[in-house]
């Protein structure tokens, strides 16, 4: 897709420190990066801009970008483009205004497995991050969350939220094989899932780009995640489905805190950065709601639509029943579960009042 490929207009620049007094002047420009090398003194007089976020090295401790365009044109000259499997529903704002944090009780003791390993994972991945929000009454000087830092904990859990859809998916397809039978809808929407959670990634590495430790984090996170997530399944589905609704309840509070900081000034850099072009293709956002609190907000009705999705496979039979989001019903005028986000339910939906 063509108008994806566009690298933004705004080249901010880097320094970093040479031998003497000499500093290396890194400039990102649409063919690569341009190089010239200047006397310290030079730049004593005239400091370089503000760093926005419009570039991808925010977070980088890389010399140079190792990440290099996603969703390029096509080298082939006889192909236009390549579309994607899934096209993703329209969210009015609202509807994404309307979202609320939420959390389902445990119930049960499989349900206390699922909720104590998601606050285990809280735990790790706010010291990775670095992530601290303020308490009722504390002050939030005390715990201030910088853009970087936001984008730093954007980045490493959207690297990670993609994985239970596509091992969800992956180990029902091939179950599917061996038994020679129809699925019933849950591959799609387990995959579709994974699409999203990775186009939320992708989304955010067009504002920064992270670094090698950043990367070996992801990696070892990712390693240990996939195939701790992949025997899970195995065992228990429905378990596995209501952690990864826990889970999404966690993200939709991370991402409604992020908003509100936004909200009250604390984010200023936010203020004016537009949402990067592949992201208004990608939700086709409206020519008014493409500021980074439109794009927050599209991000956290999609994990609050994972919550609800999550919740409701957790309450139905893993073996029998159909999914929900891919079945068209006897009694349309009933209602049921729908791609959209008009009639969320945060819990869940329950078996008896689907079928």
């Amino acid at each position: 897709m063509t108008s994806l490929s566009i690298l933004s207009t705004t080249a901010p620049l880097r320094v970093a420190t040479r031998p003497q007094t000499y500093l290396f002047l890194a400039v990102r420009t649409y063919s690569g990066v341009a190089a010239t090398t200047l006397n310290s003194s030079c730049l004593a007089k005239q400091r370089p801009s503000p760093l926005t976020y419009t570039s991808k090295r925010l977070i980088s401790s890389t010399p140079k970008p190792q990440i290099k365009e996603f969703f390029p044109p096509p080298e082939n000259p006889a192909v236009k483009d390549v579309a994607s499997a899934w096209s993703h529903p329209i969210y009015t704002d609202a509807q994404m205004q309307s979202v609320r944090i939420a959390h389902r009780e445990a119930t049960d003791w499989s349900d206390w497995v699922a909720l104590g390993t998601v606050r285990f994972f809280r735990w790790g991945m706010d010291l990775v991050t670095g992530y601290k929000h303020p308490q009722p009454g504390q002050e939030i000087s005390k715990f201030k969350m910088t853009e970087q830092k936001w984008l730093t904990r954007f980045i490493f859990l959207e690297s990670v939220a993609g994985v239970p859809g596509m091992v969800g998916g992956m180990l029902r397809h091939l179950r599917s094989l061996r038994r020679m039978k129809r699925d019933n809808g849950w591959i799609e929407t387990l995959l579709e899932e994974a699409f999203n959670e990775r186009m939320h990634l992708l989304t955010f590495l067009k504002l920064a780009e992270p670094g090698w430790f950043m990367r070996l984090m992801v990696l070892g996170a990712q390693g240990v995640f996939f195939n701790g997530f992949f025997l899970s399944y195995l065992i228990s589905p429905r378990i596995c489905h209501r952690f990864v609704g826990y889970l999404e309840e966690e993200a939709v509070l991370t991402y409604t805190r992020a908003i509100k900081e936004l909200e009250d000034g604390h984010l200023p850099e936010w203020n004016e950065l537009k949402a990067p072009e592949i992201a208004v293709n990608y939700w086709k956002m409206p020519e008014n709601q493409r500021t980074m609190r439109d794009l927050l907000l599209y991000i956290r009705a999609d994990e609050a639509k994972h919550r609800e999705v999550n919740h409701t496979l957790s309450n139905l039979d893993q073996a029998v029943d159909p999914n929900p989001y891919q079945t068209e019903y006897q009694d349309p005028t009933k209602d049921h579960p729908t791609k959209g986000i008009d009639n969320l339910k945060a819990t869940g939906w329950d078996r008896k009042d689907i079928f």
